[in-house]
This record gives C-alpha cells, sequence and structure tokens, in this order.
C-alpha cells in the first residue's frame, strides 16, 4: 500500500481537538487556555469534539463517544487537523470499530503520542494514512522549554522541506503542568551511538509498550524496511528497565524484524533508572541488535521537548564511528 501523506497546515485551518484516550477533564482550565492561544498563535483555529470533556471512573470516556468524536473529526471538510488532548491506556479500545474507509477517503493530520501510538499505528496500516508522533493539544500548555518541540511540530506541518533533526540543548522531565515556573533542565549529551551504521527505511514505532498491543491483532503494521522510533515511559513501578528488556526481546522475535533497517531510542526519564550500563547490557546481548544501526536518546517520548514524527514517513539515518548522527525525515 503507498502511503497517503495529509496536506500541510497553512493559515486559518480547523484542528478539531479529541479525546480517544483519556479526556480533556484531567486538564487544568487554565492548561487548556495556555494550548489554544499557543495554537492560535500558529494562526489555526481550535475546535473541540463534542465530547471531549466526558469523564469516568477510567478518567475516559465511553467507546462510542470517542469513536463518534473521532469519526466526526475525520468526515468534517473543514477540519484539516486532528491533535489528541493527551495520552492515557485504553485508545486501543477503538481499533476493531473505526471506520478504516471513512479515514482514507478523508485524509487529514493525526498526531498524539503515548498511548496514542496504537491509534497511530493502527490507522497507517489500516488505511496508508501517515499519521503523526507528536505533541498532544495538552503539550501547547507548556510555558518554558517549548521552543524546540515547537520549532519542529511547524517544519513537520507547515513546510515542505526535508527535516534535519538536531539534539535540543536541554531537556526536563518534571511535571510542568503542575508548576510552569519552578522547571528543572538539565544539558543535553546528545545522541547515544550503540552501533553505528547508516539506513534509509519507514517509520514505525512510537512508545514501545503500547506497540505491542498491536501485536498478533490486524492493526499491527509490517516491520518489513522500517526503522523503529521506540521509547518508554516511567511509572514508578521500579520494574521499568525489565519490561523495556522483555517488550524489545518480544519485538525482536516477531517474523518480520529481520528486516528491521535500524531502531532509534527515544531518551528515558531519569526516574526510568536506564543507566548508560544497563542500556549497553541490554541492546549488546541481543543478537538480533548486532547488525542493526542503533542510536539512544533522541528527543521523543516522556520528557520534553520532543520532535513530532510521521509513522509511514520515511527516514535516513547515519551514525558513524567518530560519533556524528545525522538523523533526516524526508520532505512530504
Amino acid at each position: 500500500m503507498q502511503p497517503l501523506f495529509p496536506s500541510k497546515l497553512k493559515l486559518g485551518d480547523e484542528i478539531r481537538v479529541i479525546s480517544p484516550s483519556r479526556t480533556m477533564g484531567i486538564i487544568s482550565s487554565p492548561n487548556k487556555l495556555l494550548a489554544i492561544k499557543a495554537l492560535e498563535d500558529l494562526g489555526l483555529r481550535i475546535t473541540f469534539g463534542q465530547h471531549v470533556d466526558e469523564h469516568d471512573v477510567m478518567h475516559s470516556s465511553s467507546v462510542e463517544s470517542r469513536l463518534t468524536d473521532l469519526h466526526e473529526a475525520f468526515a468534517d471538510p473543514d477540519v484539516k487537523g486532528i491533535l489528541t488532548v493527551i495520552g492515557g491506556y485504553n485508545s486501543n479500545q477503538l481499533l476493531e470499530s473505526l471506520d478504516y474507509d471513512l479515514i482514507r477517503e478523508n485524509p487529514k493530520i493525526f498526531c498524539g503520542f503515548s498511548d496514542i501510538t496504537a491509534l497511530g499505528n493502527a490507522i497507517y496500516h489500516k488505511t496508508g494514512l501517515v499519521t503523526y508522533s507528536g505533541l498532544h493539544f495538552s503539550s501547547f500548555a507548556m510555558q518554558k522549554g517549548f521552543e524546540y518541540s515547537y520549532a519542529y511540530f511547524k517544519k513537520i506541518f507547515f513546510e515542505l522541506k526535508e527535516i534535519f533533526v538536531v539534539p535540543s540543548k536541554e531537556w526536563s522531565e518534571d511535571t510542568w503542568y503542575l508548576d510552569q515556573e519552578n522547571r528543572i533542565f538539565h544539558p543535553n549529551s546528545g545522541y547515544k551511538i550503540i552501533n553505528p551504521g547508516q539506513a534509509q527505511g519507514k517509520i514505525i514505532g512510537g512508545n514501545l509498550g503500547t506497540l505491542q498491543l498491536l501485536r498478533g491483532t490486524p492493526f499491527m503494521p509490517s516491520l518489513e524496511g522500517a526503522i523503529l522510533f521506540l521509547e518508554e515511559v516511567s511509572n514508578a513501578s521500579g520494574i521499568e528497565v525489565y519490561e523495556f528488556d522483555r517488550n524489545l526481546q518480544s519485538l525482536i522475535q516477531a517474523p518480520d524484524f529481520k528486516k528491521v533497517r535500524a531502531i532509534i531510542l527515544g531518551r528515558f526519564e531519569n526516574t526510568f533508572g536506564m543507566t548508560d550500563e544497563r542500556l549497553h547490557a541490554i541492546l549488546t546481548s541481543k543478537p538480533a541488535l548486532k547488525s542493526l544501526p542503533l542510536i539512544a536518546n533522541a528527543d521523543f517520548g516522556h520528557t520534553t521537548p520532543i520532535f513530532t514524527f510521521p509513522i509511514g514517513g520515511i527516514c535516513h539515518l547515519r551514525a558513524d564511528e567518530s560519533g556524528k548522527v545525522e538523523l533526516i525525515i524526508e520532505k512530504h
């Protein structure tokens, strides 16, 4: 199936905000207003799904409500892009009932990350529509340390040229949405080369644990010819490193993993407990990875800032022995 790229955004375009996972009910009113203003400053017009504020005991809403908002967003010809409110845990509940014909016939930008990994990869697999792992609506409420994320959002959705992804200068894992003033930032050491090499391929991935939910289902995209973008999130359980190890091992055991061309790992939070020593031990213990170009500490995942990348888009990676890394996303 040939990839289907949505049109770029332009001034005055309407963006629909929906809650296919957790709901707007967990976003504070001040942060909601900040996010609206940041998007309007880009020249965009913001509208909301009719069920975006519904809130149940799972901090979500019914499958029917979430499907209605998603389908209405794709069906509305005035809507040019769709942003998810935030991630969560249950967007895969929607996969069996999505109207993939409707989505294919009305291609438009669909963007979010974390739990939205399930939707983005499934939609790409079932329709050919290139989706995007990147900023949520709620991400736009950030007032400090947002310049990098904002710049790459504009590059991917407004510009018609290839994107050279360079590391951010600093990063944070603090709970910025609770305290916008007292932020903690760390210097960014840049990409970490595990295995040097070069590769070109289609981008598949996002949150590793969520991607694994698609394994063995009709919604998992092929890994043939893929450059995998993988990240994982700390949940304060103390076992995250072990979960990452076994989830990665399970993905390696997929029949089509042999045709993966490279792996790029997003930055781990300090609270994750993934030291350089542990990461090196995990990755070098897997024979299937020895021949693959492999870099870590890229700017995506559950730290900030992040760059937005296209699931189904084409990536070029070059990591040489001297420590230089080139990461390029083709124009489309």
